[in-house]
């Protein structure tokens, strides 16, 4: 029963009345929340001082676009599982497919935005690669336009510790800068995008500990949101962190609900505000939840 009552949401949250989405026109701006603005530099910074710091790292961009302006509000890392190197960076789009749902679960509107990766050395602007790559796929984007930001490290030190724009589209923290730029699909090259930052969240913040399994388990997560029904997710702050999945089980008094940490996958039925440990040394989670599925409607 404990257990039962870790989950329970009461009262339901109030609706929230929201604008109207203003009509879209090209874009001649960006907003970040600080969130995301503190985000970027912060694990630039540690990326840089990692292992693999000489890589080249991403991130995806999430938020509203709407009339002539982008406003920043989530950030998805690129993940251990890229692939990258001193001249390119592939993300581990599995995973950022299920973290950009799990960011939307609250709010539809927000959409993907665009990308943002570091360069090795000075070139602070998207090379050739960059717009052979980029240009093809902008036109899916809201707007059939992208924002595209290139992070160097090759700043001098103004004021330590401070962040400062040295131009309309950069932001400098210490020696580290992001550039800032959007894309059409007709367009030939990028133009420089003006920045700016608002007070607000960054809302892929909550998923950073248990990034590692939303990169083990992605695929078949986001298979199984796509499959079944009213599929819901959250994250636990543990310990150990995990990432829960809720699945409605055959009657409105059943459920199954998959707890998945860095180390374990544990499944529990929950039954007329009982919780029950299923025995189930399954890691493939959608095989899992169609075998108890199964069992449930056997049951019944």
């Amino acid at each position: 029963m404990a257990e039962a009552a870790k989950y329970r949401f009461w009262p339901p949250p109030k609706p929230v009345k929201v604008a109207a989405p203003r009509s879209l026109s090209s874009l001649s701006r960006l907003t970040l929340t600080d969130e995301v603005s503190r985000t970027l530099f912060t694990e630039y910074a540690e990326h840089r001082a990692g292992t693999r710091g000489e890589e080249e790292t991403g991130w995806a961009l999430l938020g509203y676009r709407e009339g002539d302006e982008a406003l920043a509000v989530a950030t998805l890392p690129a993940g251990a599982e890229r692939h990258a190197g001193q001249a390119h960076v592939r993300f581990n789009t599995t995973a950022q497919a299920l973290a950009s749902r799990l960011v939307r679960r609250n709010d539809r509107r927000v959409t993907l935005l665009g990308v943002v990766h570091t360069h090795p050395g000075s070139l602070r602007h998207p090379s050739d690669g960059d717009y052979r790559g980029d240009v093809k796929w902008v036109g899916q984007l809201r707007g059939g336009e992208g924002v595209f930001g290139i992070g160097t490290a090759d700043g001098k030190i103004e004021r330590p510790g401070v962040a400062w724009q040295p131009q309309p589209h950069q932001q400098c923290l210490d020696e580290m800068c992001w550039s800032w730029y959007c894309l059409g699909e007709n367009d030939r090259t990028y133009r420089s995008l003006p920045v700016a930052v608002t007070i607000g969240p960054d809302l892929a913040l909550e998923l950073r500990p248990v990034w590692d399994v939303i990169e083990a388990h992605g695929q078949r997560l986001d298979n199984l949101a796509h499959t079944l029904s009213r599929v819901s997710f959250e994250v636990v702050a543990g310990p150990p962190p995990a990432l829960v999945a809720t699945v409605p089980g055959p009657d409105a008094d059943t459920a199954i609900r998959v707890s998945m940490t860095a180390k374990e996958v544990r499944y529990l039925i929950f039954r007329e505000g009982s919780a029950l440990t299923a025995d189930l040394p399954e890691s493939r989670i959608d095989h899992g939840v169609y075998l108890l599925l199964a069992e449930l409607a056997a049951q019944a």
